[in-house]
């Protein structure tokens, strides 16, 4: 079995690793370590929770010298909670290794003169947004001419149409020989055509294992639109749902939703793109310390999140894309855990749902009675009452 120090990874590192219980890289990591220690650019792709962020992380933090007081590395990230997220774990590796890395994160919407002040400090890597960096770098607080290091994290994201001008303004101010790395759970063909400014990284992709793909169920309920909301309150109520996420296409109605479920009783707290920086971090920390049983969620907001233990996505609109379908169902089964995904149709979204089952290679089932819906604890060798798992997704796009 390939081990960390194996692919590389320093003594110092492998040992942090071991403490937290992460003894066997994953695929992705066992891939890209190498290659990235080699000065390869990479665009990786690879289903979610199976350690993207550890891929790029410890061979970069290996290669940041920490005598050199300037940045050296820069990871965009499309969302305030994933940049916090990279940000806390590239800070807890530095500092349990005692590598002596000095990391930031610059997130639009923060305060800015606090951000200028900890610049001072002249961290080696910065986790941030790409209209903060440009802002910070444009009014010479940030120096980019060090960097040696780009990360692209959710790489689909930060290329879409709505944040793919923000991050070539921010590889304008980099040097041209620094190091891309791209990486993301799903490459939409347009993503993948606008990455090519960046270079001709070498693809790396990671198909989910039959096993994985077999822990999460795939569900549908069909319901008329108006009572979505009480078929989300009557499942809570009928599942055993530990900790599960809920998904809504647009703001207001996320606001409306969770007013009629905590009305109702259900411990319930929302995550959108419009809320204060402390609102966000109190939702998180209360699904994730188990004071909430439900996140409400728009796909901006929930992009990328760790939040372990997720048995049940729900999802109250239907998503966008087959995508941003990947991308909410990764957020449950993780880790070898089991997880469920739920979708809610009403009678015209039937025909959208055999269409995406297609898409993805996904047999989705109706929910049978709640009981035999519910997940399989890690560890436990249960019989499936409920209906088959999904067939493994086959890759598109590529």
């Amino acid at each position: 079995m390939e081990t960390f120090r194996d692919l590389g990874v320093s003594e110092a590192l492998a040992g942090v690793l071991a403490d937290k219980n992460i003894k066997e890289p994953t695929p992705i990591q066992q891939q890209a370590i190498p290659k990235i220690l080699a000065g390869t650019d990479i665009l990786g792709v690879a289903p979610t929770g199976t350690g993207k962020t550890l891929a790029y992380l410890l061979p970069i933090l290996m290669q940041l010298d920490k005598d050199r007081r300037e940045t050296q590395a820069v990871v965009l990230a499309p969302t305030y909670e994933l940049a916090m997220q990279i940000a806390g774990e590239a800070r807890e590796l530095s500092q349990k290794a005692g590598l002596g890395i000095r990391v930031q994160g610059l997130i639009g919407g923060a305060n800015i003169a606090r951000q200028i002040d900890k610049l001072k400090e002249k961290p080696q890597l910065v986790v941030g947004s790409g209209g903060r960096i440009c802002e910070l770098a444009r009014k010479g607080k940030l120096k980019l001419a060090g960097v040696r290091f780009l990360v692209l994290d959710e790489f689909d994201r930060l290329l879409d149409d709505q944040n793919d001008m923000t991050t070539a303004d921010v590889v304008k101010l980099l040097p041209a020989d620094r190091q891309a790395l791209m990486f993301s759970a799903t490459d939409p063909k347009k993503a993948r055509d606008r990455a090519s400014f960046l270079g001709h990284p070498e693809c790396i992709e990671i198909e989910a294992s039959v096993e994985e793909m077999a822990a999460c169920h795939h569900y549908f309920v069909t319901v008329p639109f108006r009572e979505k909301i009480e078929r989300v309150r009557k499942l809570t109520r009928s599942l055993p749902i530990e900790r599960g996420l809920v998904f809504i296409n647009r703001t207001f109605a996320a606001e409306q939703t969770l007013a009629k479920l905590r009305y109702e009783g259900i411990r319930a707290e929302s995550l959108l793109g419009k809320d204060a920086k402390q609102s966000r971090q109190a939702a998180i920390a209360a699904i994730k310390g188990g004071r909430a049983q439900l996140l409400l969620s728009t796909d901006l907001a929930a992009r990328g999140l760790d939040i372990p233990s997720v048995d049940f996505v729900i999802n109250l609109d239907f998503p966008e894309s087959a995508q941003v379908y990947q991308h909410r169902a990764g957020r449950t089964a993780r880790a070898g855990r089991k997880g469920a995904v739920i979708t809610l149709i009403d009678f015209k979204e039937a025909v959208k749902l055999s269409e995406l089952g297609k898409k993805l290679g996904i047999e989705f089932e109706r929910l049978p009675h709640a009981r035999a819906a519910v997940p399989a604890k890690k560890g436990k060798q249960t019989r499936q009452h409920g209906p088959r798992a999904a067939r493994p997704a086959r890759k598109h796009n590529k």
